[in-house]
């Protein structure tokens, strides 16, 4: 549809190309970003603004959209609830919706019905393990994708942690695909409720018939509290498996494992394996065989929200959304298919012993906060070494997650420094009395958690391990210290010099460096590159780099650094650093090759071999050539927070995690997705503000999320 007269040009800095529909509570749009990304742009109608009630739903369906966000919704790109007109943004896929294919192309069978019946049932899995009751599950907000069903529109949606809104004397959902509990109890509802509705809906799917479907919204509900549904024309197994989804006892419904299995069985091929009960008066719509429809008759449509009265008043809300672009070579894995054996695992290395496991790692602790926000576990050995929010370090088995010990009397959400030679290195809290120093650098005994030896450093600066020693900033910031694994003191450097007078230690191929500015003011002038003696501390100045350069590593014998484009007023690295030139440093030389980078090259930036990877917050992957900054590939996975990459060389792919407990895999080579998990569930308080961490230990995956560590088995092939 085209815009109207009045439509505005833009909404957020995305350029409105057309309309893609419109409801009672507001109008989606097709619209282009400045880099030429198509998004659906959500805007509510201006009178709804004015309502408070109704901002707050919108917060609530923004961050529901948010937290499931993966392989069966549409990423949130950008949202502002609080605008004079709210809007929400989210990634755009050409697709119907199922109600415009029945209402066009008629029932679907065989192949279709079955891709559709489990591709629901993993995406309601993928919704309610992220904590989320979709409640309003119905034809029109499931988008009929090239890959599969995409589930849409959480204008009504409930996380077990919000508010409840739905105020007394009102009911909000579609009468037809509406649960019992959705009338009589609508605070209460469960995931059970969502299941209640697949079955209305792959029943309308398979017939092009509502099992509920009266002659008004009223009498609609009351056939969803107190009659069977009509099953008229479903075929076996389907039949069976509505039968038991439309259950009026929530607590009768199958689980969405279960579900899963049973819809297994439904046949590939168009013939019923059974046919039931003679068709309905009104039949099913026809489905259109090549350029010509066989003539039929339809059954009046009351796919719309209506506003009615049924002891109370069943209420519109939201507007559906369209989704995501996928991709179609992408394989999604529930829990009981990720964190269990696969014909291949023989091919998988693993810790011996190893299963599935999940460690909490909070802990009930007295001391303050060491919080950095920055949860993540090292691995040495058999051996996986954490810290998160709440917890202090702890030692876990590798192959069962049985926790070896615990260290320190304070919360530490920050990653172990490092482990080497049977030492842990990581941060511990003085005492509260202790008002001067703020924070200290500790080794502790790998196998038993016992602290060895304890140095005080400066509290914003992390140390960095090098060969030879571990290097640090003293508290005044005023000399680095190089200490060996006893602790002993190697040698100390003057940071106060003519190189600069504010540096940050950097370990680049295994020797120490230092990255410092030659202003008072850092968000001025460039950095020095100044390369530290392992030996005795002696500053040799490198090259000049330009402000907030990014040290990434070394290759072929080249430090590598990107050059970020800032703003004056802005200085250092975001998740989503745009970076214009990859600097290539001759460390002997100090001759800088300076390469362009590709426009749009941005996100967190990780070496890996050769090849650089950017990751956005949107789920963005990028990959450039760490020799001449060539893109790659580039691969929106529509999985978003990702958190940066682990290398497997035996299946040449990349593993990233989510703070919702996903894990997601690469190939290497061209960026296609090879598979991922679902989320998990009731993985602490603290999942949006800690920042995912993945590694391996031999081949098993180790990750944090929240407040929880946890393993899996990758699957050995595609």
């Amino acid at each position: 549809m085209s815009l109207r007269p009045g439509d505005t040009e833009s909404i957020g800095g995305y350029a409105l190309v057309n309309r893609l529909g419109s409801g009672g509570m507001g109008v989606v749009y097709l619209a282009r970003s400045a880099s030429g990304r198509q998004v659906a742009v959500k805007v509510v109608h201006a009178q709804y603004a004015l309502d408070e009630e109704f901002r707050a739903r919108f917060r609530q369906e923004i961050a529901a959209v948010r937290r499931v966000s993966g392989a069966f919704t549409a990423p949130v790109v950008d949202a502002d609830p609080d605008a004079e007109v709210p809007w929400m943004a989210t990634l755009y896929v050409p697709g119907r919706t199922l109600a415009e294919v029945i209402e066009k192309d008629g029932p679907l069978d065989g192949q279709a019905l079955r891709a559709l019946a489990l591709g629901l049932v993993e995406a309601l899995r993928d919704i309610h393990q992220a904590g989320v009751v979709h409640r309003d599950l119905k034809p029109s907000n499931v988008l009929l994708a090239e890959d599969g069903p995409r589930v849409i529109d959480f204008g009504i949606s409930r996380a077990a942690d919000n508010q409840a809104l739905t105020v007394t004397g009102r009911l909000i959902g579609t009468p037809p695909f509406m649960s019992p509990e959705q009338f009589t109890a609508p605070r209460d509802v469960t995931a059970a409720s969502d299941v209640f509705s697949l079955g209305s809906l792959l029943v309308y799917a398979a017939t092009g018939n509502r099992p509920f479907d009266g002659a008004s919204p009223y009498l609609t509900g009351y056939q969803v509290l107190h009659e069977q549904p009509r099953l008229d024309g479903v075929s076996e197994p389907l039949r069976s498996i509505a039968e038991r989804c439309l259950d009026k006892d929530a607590a009768a419904r199958p689980q969405l494992t279960e579900l899963h299995g049973l819809l297994r069985a439904l046949p590939d091929s168009a013939a019923a394996t059974t046919a039931v009960d003679p068709p309905r008066e009104a039949v099913p719509r026809p489905r259109l065989a090549g350029p010509t429809a066989v003539p039929g008759t339809k059954r009046p449509r009351r796919g719309r929200r209506l506003l009615v009265a049924l002891g109370t008043v069943i209420a519109v809300a939201g507007l559906g959304l369209t989704a995501l672009r996928w991709s179609s070579d992408d394989t999604t894995l529930g829990p009981y298919d990720a964190l269990s054996p696969s014909p291949s695992a023989s091919t998988v290395a693993l810790p011996a012993g190893w299963k599935p496991w999940r460690t909490g790692l909070l802990t009930s602790q007295t001391g303050d906060p060491l919080d950095y926000t920055q949860s993540g576990c090292l691995a040495d050995g058999g051996t996986v070494y954490c810290a998160g929010t709440g917890a202090t370090v702890t030692a876990l088995d590798a192959a069962s997650g049985r926790v070896r010990w615990r260290s320190g009397t304070s919360p530490e959400t920050a990653l172990p420094i490092g482990v080497r030679d049977g030492h842990v290195y990581t941060y511990v809290k003085p005492d509260s009395n202790d008002t001067f120093i703020t924070r200290r650098m500790v080794a502790l005994d790998a196998k038993t958690g016992t602290r060895l030896w304890i140095h005080p450093i400066r509290d914003d600066t992390d140390p960095v391990l090098f060969d030879g020693g571990i290097l640090a900033m003293d508290v005044d910031a005023t000399k680095f210290v190089a200490y060996d694994a006893s602790g002993r003191q190697l040698w100390s450097a003057p940071i106060w010099s003519n190189l600069g007078n504010s540096c940050t230690p950097t370990a680049l191929g295994g020797a120490p460096y230092a990255l410092c500015t030659v202003e008072d003011d850092p968000s001025q002038g460039d950095f020095v590159l100044v390369r530290l003696d392992p030996a005795t501390g002696a500053q040799q100045k490198i090259a000049e780099l330009p402000t907030g350069a990014w040290p990434l590593g070394v290759d072929k014998g080249r430090t590598l650094f990107l050059a970020p484009k800032l703003a004056p007023e802005v200085f250092g690295s975001s998740p989503d650093q745009l970076y214009t030139a990859l600097d290539r440093v001759n460390p002997s030389t100090g001759a800088i090759e300076r390469i362009a980078l590709p426009t749009g090259t941005r996100g967190t930036a990780t070496l890996v071999k050769d090849v650089i990877y950017l990751v956005r917050p949107n789920g963005t992957v990028t990959a450039v050539r760490a020799a001449d900054g060539k893109r790659l590939w580039q691969r929106e996975t529509d999985t978003e927070n990702l958190s940066t990459p682990v290398f497997s060389a035996k299946f040449n792919r990349l593993y990233f995690s989510n703070q919702f407990g996903r894990f997601l895999a690469l190939d290497r080579r061209t960026g296609a997705v090879e598979w991922r998990t679902s989320a998990l569930a009731d993985l602490g308080d603290s999942t949006d503000d800690t920042t995912p961490y993945v590694l391996l230990v031999k081949d098993a995956l180790v990750a944090v999320a929240g407040d929880t560590a946890f393993s899996v088995r990758p699957p050995a092939t595609r």
